[in-house]
């Protein structure tokens, strides 16, 4: 898993999630695509990924609506094109965070 330049259109949610904080996860896949982190919109960070296949994947608060603290671990969204391809990048983020 690692960022992308890659367009995320056609990416949706499917009910895949993750648990970590955004200090985590910028230390496995990189600064976020977005960071607006006021609390005043639906998403304070938004990472655009691809996983080792190549296949997209959004990471993203969805309607956290504070600022959050970069060390508190909070439930974060996956985006795919499917099902299969945010499970695959939820796996391979859980991979990167147990060794940090």
């Amino acid at each position: 898993m690692k960022t992308t330049g890659k367009s995320t259109y056609g990416t949706s949610f499917y009910n895949v999630t993750i648990k970590t904080t955004v200090n985590e996860l910028k230390r496995v896949v990189g600064e976020p695509s977005y960071q607006g982190n006021d609390g005043k919109e639906k998403v304070n960070f938004d990472w655009a990924c691809e996983t080792e296949d190549g296949e997209v994947v959004t990471i993203y608060d969805w309607k956290s609506y504070k600022v959050l603290d970069l060390n508190e671990e909070i439930e974060f969204h996956l985006g795919g094109r499917s099902k299969d391809f945010t499970l695959k990048g939820k796996e391979e983020l859980e991979t990167l965070l147990k060794h940090i």
